[in-house]
């Protein structure tokens, strides 16, 4: 599959049901059908889930979006479609709101061992910016800080 042949739409119920099992794939605590749902209602939040040309989910990701700063949660895809560009579709994205929306920044948290996603974070202009200490358990791990900022005067 090629990167053209992805298409990034809104989270919907449809895609519920696929994001509880990537969920259970991808995390140690993974969020239920139930929390997924509950975003579809929060007027502050941007879930876009990346399909095929048939409808496959192959992944998704999330934006909170608070006044004028962007919280990137949880940012996952299946194990076979991962280094296909999945991921970096749905960042794209983001990083095109924030600009049109004049947001101050995105930023995120991500394990230290998650060594493909930061180099993706980072190809976008992501630097790290802190760490929160034990913050990950099932290993227990610290969380990297990533921010990609869009002000000059906010750094």
């Amino acid at each position: 599959m090629s990167e053209k042949h992805i298409r990034i739409v809104p989270m919907n119920a449809d895609h519920l049901e696929e994001l509880e099992r990537l969920e259970r794939i991808c995390f140690s605590r993974p969020w239920s059908k139930r929390m997924l749902g509950e975003e579809l209602e929060n007027q502050c939040a941007a879930f876009l889930v990346a399909e095929d040309e048939n409808g496959t989910v192959l992944g998704y990701a999330g934006l909170l979006v608070m006044l004028d700063e962007g919280y990137i949660t949880n940012v996952a895809v299946f194990p076979e479609y991962r280094r296909l560009g999945v991921a970096a579709k749905i960042i794209e994205v983001y990083m095109n709101f924030a600009a049109a929306n004049d947001l101050a920044f995105l930023t995120l948290e991500v394990r230290p061992s998650n060594e493909a996603a930061i180099a993706l974070y980072r190809r976008f202009g992501f630097e790290e910016v802190g760490r929160r200490k034990n913050y990950y358990d099932l290993p227990k791990e610290d969380a990297l800080i990533l921010t990609r900022y869009f002000k000059e005067d906010v750094q």
